[in-house]
């Protein structure tokens, strides 16, 4: 922790000699990043960044709930080909369709949901002819 800021020296001078002293003892050669160029620099200014980017670091959506589901269900079935196991492959359509049913049963706020549940046996046999391919 830094010490107060002592009497008679003005704020500017008494913050350019902690940060000068942190550099020279290194403590800012060690950050994430350092080095690297800072991200976003090529795009054109946007007032709410920071709110996007704590969106996207946290997996928030603003899609309306039938549009993220899609999503979701886009974003499962491209991810069986990675899986692991059958089991996993199983639980995470499963889980998916238990969303896709509820979401059936009560539509959702937004566009159609267009969507039906996963044939999660086709699925697991066309995940196992992968594998036997690979």
């Amino acid at each position: 922790m830094t010490e107060r800021k002592p009497a008679g020296v003005s704020f500017e001078t008494w913050v350019d000699k902690q940060i000068r002293e942190s550099e020279q003892r290194g403590d800012f050669s060690e950050l994430p990043g350092f080095g690297k160029p800072l991200e976003g620099l090529d795009r054109p200014y946007d007032e709410a960044w920071w709110i996007k980017a704590k969106m996207q670091r946290e997996g928030m959506s603003v899609l309306p709930p039938s549009l993220a589901l899609r999503k979701e269900a886009e974003d499962a079935l491209a991810a069986v080909p990675g899986m692991r196991t059958e089991a996993e492959v199983r639980r995470t359509l499963t889980e998916v369709n238990e969303k896709i049913a509820e979401a059936l049963r009560r539509p959702p706020q937004g566009p159609l949901l267009n969507l039906g549940p996963f044939d999660v046996e086709a699925a697991v046999t066309e995940w196992r002819t992968a594998r036997r391919a690979d």
